[in-house]
């Protein structure tokens, strides 16, 4: 606020020729003549709302999405990573003996219960995502920090699943069970949902694995997994996919979740978050 003074002074001169100032009158006048100013807005200090990157309305999508491309670059470059070799030579071999197997696979699964094959796999990948979505709406509802970061970081899981997921479908082109000549041929498709890997059990997977790991305990852990192979199961008996493509995209999901988890998960929150 700024403030102006003001003073008039009055002067009384007597005939005597002395000039005598009044302080009556001086603080007569000093009070009549104050003027008070419309307070100037004060700046903003740094680092209030609307400054920094978690001010600005763009700012939480682009630490997200640094954020996803940083779980990407991790989750494309992990099969690489030495410690990881003996792994990747497990599933590799696994991989090859379902190859090797799925046309004698395919040819001994009857088609008499598809349909509900099919149900089975939808029923329990359904059950799975209503069960992460409303551990989610819980969390922010009771404003609980254990169950928010379960919903967040699946839907983390589920976006990072989606983008490794879908360009191996465009890469492998592998027709199902019931195409072509039933041999599973690979390089047939140039579109996406296609047979290699298998895209319910890989997504279900790791919605799975992301609760078992938020909620360690034993029978939490059999319902998640235990929708998850059923979904896998489902899949094959219910002649969508070959046993390897289901083999693959089990693991993928599986290893994205537990991936995500121990990246992000809060300590503390989680017994299985071992983070420092």
């Amino acid at each position: 606020m700024i403030i102006f003074f003001g003073c008039s002074v009055a002067v009384s001169q007597t005939n005597a020729g002395a000039g005598l100032v009044s302080s009556a009158t001086l603080n007569a006048s000093e009070t009549s003549s104050i003027e008070i100013l419309p307070a100037i807005p004060e700046e903003a200090p740094q680092g209030a709302v609307g400054e920094g990157e978690n001010g600005r309305p763009h700012g939480f999508i682009m630490r997200n999405v640094r954020r996803g491309l940083e779980d990407q670059k991790e989750l494309y470059g992990a099969p690489f990573k030495a410690k990881n070799l003996k792994w990747d030579a497990l599933t590799l071999v696994g991989t090859a003996a379902f190859l090797a197997t799925d046309r004698q696979v395919m040819r001994n699964i009857p088609r008499d219960h598809v349909n509900i094959s099919h149900d089975l796999a939808l029923l329990a990948l359904g059950a799975t995502s209503v069960a992460s979505g409303g551990i989610w709406a819980w969390g922010i509802k009771t404003d609980n920090p254990h169950a928010k970061e379960t919903g967040e970081l699946t839907l983390e899981t589920l976006a990072n699943t989606f983008l490794i997921y879908t360009p191996m479908q465009f890469a492998a082109g592998r027709e199902r069970p019931d195409e072509g000549t039933g041999n599973g041929r690979f390089w047939r498709h140039g579109n996406f949902n296609t047979s290699f890997p298998a895209g319910h059990p890989m997504f279900t997977w790791a919605m799975s694995t992301m609760i078992a790991h938020e909620y360690p305990k034993t029978w939490v852990k059999i319902l998640a997994y235990g929708a998850a192979v059923s979904v896998s199961g489902a899949r094959l008996t219910g002649r969508n996919h070959f046993p390897s493509d289901i083999w693959v995209g089990s693991l993928l999901g599986y290893f994205i979740g537990t991936h995500i988890f121990h990246a992000h998960c809060e300590p503390g929150l989680s017994e299985a978050c071992h983070r420092e």
